[in-house]
């Protein structure tokens, strides 16, 4: 039986235990920051505070000690949120063995540093890194709901065996080397979401929205290939995959922010009413831009969205500015 650690007991990391439990020749623990989090989870069995409705598996572990979740798994699935992932990943790293295979499910960059997560990994140990993404809303996956994902790290039979633990009837686990572009994708498709959110929010049709996504693709692949990546995997189910997932779907947190911004509400207030859940494009979205400028690379969405969530810009002038933009060939 393989022993999984899930550090993070959010929608996300829960989901995940819950696809692993029921795949069958797992045992699953769960780390939840909070001692009060866990000590419910554990009693409750079920996580009412972010993905209630669905009853824990009796494989699955909860606590809220990091060492106990670690100790004996072979692989470490981290799904904090991206601003938090260092500072768990410096209290793992004494503990891990140089077999455990640590896999990011976190989609976003670090403020300041402009780091993709495996890059923050990286830093702090020398383990087997890799990434997840794709088109996966939490409620689906723990519902048992078909879905496709990619696992990327640079050995390719590392990545069979992590496509091996994962695949489910129900999930769907595809594999590549292309770490960059995956993470890049999972994290800048955040971006491109709330700025879907807005066009659904001032009610500007389906041709904004359909031009939106477009433009944001080619946005997002612009940056990956500079900064590594391969343009087929933005291409893939952590790009475009993800991309249309987001932009469009009722569960996407991203693009409910975005639609309120949309409706002329401020951000702090938005971000208030989601009990503390997260929506990782809000602070992905200047992260992005550092991450640009260090390339050279041109982002019109990912400036306009940021003016709207950080100056203040009304999301009306911002839309206008896009659109008056010198014409180009595509």
């Amino acid at each position: 039986m393989s022993r999984i650690g899930v550090i993070g007991a959010g929608s996300w990391g829960t989901a995940l235990a819950l696809s692993l439990a029921r795949r069958g020749g797992h045992d699953v623990c769960i780390w939840a920051h909070s001692p009060s989090h866990a000590e419910e989870l554990a009693d409750v069995g079920e996580n009412l505070r972010y993905l209630p409705g669905f009853p824990l598996p009796e494989n699955v572990q909860v606590t809220s000690k990091l060492s106990s979740a670690i100790d004996g798994a072979k692989i470490v699935l981290c799904v904090t949120p991206s601003q938090n992932l260092r500072e768990v990943v410096k209290e793992i790293a004494p503990g891990l063995k140089p077999d455990q295979v640590l896999l990011s499910a976190s989609k976003g960059i670090e403020e300041k540093t402009f780091l993709r997560m495996s890059q923050v990994m990286e830093a702090l140990c020398d383990n087997p890194i890799g990434t997840l993404g794709g088109p996966s809303f939490a409620q689906e996956v723990a519902a048992a709901m078909p879905t496709a994902i990619t696992i990327a790290i640079a050995d390719p039979q590392i990545g069979k065996f992590l496509q091996d633990e994962f695949t489910s009837p129900s999930l769907r686990v595809y594999r590549n080397e292309d770490v960059v572009g995956t993470e890049l994708g999972g994290a800048l498709k955040n971006v491109i979401a709330l700025a879907a959110g807005v066009v659904a929010g001032l009610e500007l049709g389906n041709n904004a929205a359909a031009a939106l996504i477009t433009r944001g693709i080619a946005e997002m692949t612009r940056l990956a290939i500079a900064c590594g990546g391969r343009k087929e995997t933005l291409s893939g189910l952590s790009g475009i995959g993800d991309l249309v997932l987001t932009c469009t779907g009722g569960l996407s947190r991203n693009r409910a922010v975005g639609v309120e911004l949309g409706k002329g509400r401020k951000l702090a207030e938005i971000l208030a009413g989601l009990n503390g859940k997260v929506a990782e494009g809000v602070r992905s979205t200047t992260a992005a831009l550092g991450l640009a400028g260090r390339h050279g690379v041109e982002m019109p969405i990912t400036e306009q969205m940021a003016a709207i969530l950080h100056e203040d810009r009304s999301p009306r002038d911002a839309i206008r500015e896009l659109m008056s933009r010198p014409g180009r060939t595509e």
